[in-house]
């Protein structure tokens, strides 16, 4: 059900914005050659060439916008942020769409070399028209729903079964999604303590054996029960009570408090396993992100080899301090716990660890040569990894890879260490361009790890970029 009504909120407005970019398209074209509001200097032009840009709007723009997130139902975004996302969405589309326009110029007649141009005042009245329709169509998209949804249309009334931890929390999701017509009506629970209580200001109206009576007279719709693991038994009387009525049945796991990362739900020949480990960067997603790294490691080594002869001139400097090697290899852990061998430029004597073994580098650090001092300070000594990424151990953007003796022995003292490892380790990362690098607290590096695993999109990952070139 959930689905279902993100999904059929999700087609209203891509209906509404498909309709809305139609309109301003033909209103783009009246006003710029039937009625025009600036003056024409080459007569009226032939509608057919301006009709063959149409298709590619009506492709273009729903895609621009769903990869903007602009038909994902996003809690607590306000209308600004809506609007700023718009903007953004309908540039990056009149960017494509004009770069469409430049490539496709059929000639004014067969054999001509004398080639058809589009109007710039056309696609900038069709941009702003645009912009200004789809963001009053989807206003009033929203204030219909808001409005059929006070007067109690299509209404879905709930009861929780369960008013501990896990159904305060499902009770609180569900009240922060009210614009898909929930209504939490209230709880169950077999706690004394709590049958004169009240979560989010949902009543618990009786007991879990109350469930017939309850259902009948409150008329819901929908049972959540978010019981947990130990009251195994009651689930099961709860799901038999409720199975003699007509309502909509969901069962709330208490397993996913072992959950690592999302959970989802996957079919095994009609067997449902729920996978605690769900990886966002999986399928295609991966393979846009590696031909993004392939594409800006090559570029990268390319320029500063030879446009910026950065690389000559710090293996020089090195070479000229101490001699070679000029480069350094160290093992390191990366995707599924697979090790690799890291490159860097060498930043510290040639014998720094023969006598203390694997140990963290730390600020002054005196193993340090003068040449390495400045190569760590301003990450130049992380340039060779661009070479890694090439190779596929590496990504541009990810967590940053960790000394096997080291892994060994943070993943028994940190919580949920071994995750960072289910996606490949970065150059940078969300930890790094917020201060966590180095000799810094792991547990507050995982955090951030955990964070970039979950929510990973190419828009993280440009930021992440472009914070790394800011701050550097």
């Amino acid at each position: 059900m959930i689905q279902q009504r993100h999904r059929a909120r999700s087609a209203l407005y891509l209906t509404g914005d498909l309709v809305a970019t139609l309109v301003a398209f033909f209103a783009a074209w009246y006003l710029r050659f039937e009625s025009p509001v600036v003056p024409l200097t080459k007569g009226l032009p032939e509608f057919q060439p301006y009709l063959v840009l149409l298709p590619a709007v009506l492709l273009l723009w729903p895609l621009v916008f769903y990869f903007h997130g602009l038909y994902q139902m996003r809690r607590g975004r306000s209308r600004v942020d809506e609007l700023l996302t718009l903007v953004v969405a309908v540039l990056l589309g009149a960017i494509l769409l004009s770069s469409f326009s430049a490539w496709y110029r059929p000639p004014l007649e067969p054999g001509s070399t004398d080639y058809f141009t589009y109007s710039r005042w056309f696609l900038g009245l069709f941009v702003g028209l645009d912009l200004l329709l789809v963001a009053v169509t989807r206003l009033a998209i929203r204030q219909a729903l808001q409005r059929r949804q006070l007067q109690g249309h299509n209404l879905q009334r709930i009861l929780v079964v369960g008013a501990g931890r896990l159904g305060k929390e499902i009770a609180g999701k569900l009240q922060a999604h009210r614009e898909l017509g929930f209504d939490v009506v209230g709880f169950l629970d077999d706690d004394p303590g709590k049958s004169a209580s009240s979560f989010h200001g949902i009543p618990v109206l009786g007991s879990i054996h109350d469930v017939e009576r309850v259902v009948s007279s409150e008329l819901i719709d929908q049972v959540y029960i978010a019981l947990p693991l130990e009251a195994h038994k009651k689930m099961l009387r709860a799901l038999q009570n409720v199975a003699r009525e007509c309502v909509e049945v969901k069962l709330v796991p208490d397993i996913l408090q072992y959950a690592t990362l999302k959970a989802t739900l996957e079919d095994l020949d009609g067997t449902p396993v729920i996978n605690l480990s769900q990886v966002p960067l999986q399928g295609w997603t991966s393979l846009i992100k590696r031909v993004i790294d392939v594409g800006v490691a090559a570029g990268g080594i390319a320029a500063l080899t030879f446009v910026l002869p950065v690389f000559p001139i710090l293996a020089a400097a090195i070479w000229l301090q101490d001699r070679r090697p000029i480069f350094y290899q160290q093992e390191r852990m990366g995707l599924d716990g697979k090790s690799f061998m890291i490159w860097k430029f060498r930043s510290m004597r040639i014998d720094a660890e023969n006598s203390t073994g694997p140990v963290w580098a730390i600020r002054n650090d005196a193993r340090r040569t003068r040449v390495g001092s400045f190569l760590r300070r301003w990450s130049l000594d992380e340039l060779p990894q661009l070479w890694n990424v090439l190779r596929g151990d590496m990504s541009l953007v990810g967590p940053r890879p960790e000394r096997p003796t080291f892994v060994r022995e943070f993943k028994h003292k940190i919580p949920q260490y071994m995750v960072r490892h289910r996606v490949k380790a970065g150059i940078t990362g969300w930890a790094q361009v917020h201060g966590w690098r180095g000799n810094t607290s792991i547990r507050k590096r995982i955090q951030y790890d955990l964070y970039y695993i979950e929510n990973w999109s190419l828009k993280l990952d440009l930021k992440i970029l472009w914070m790394t070139v800011r701050h550097s």
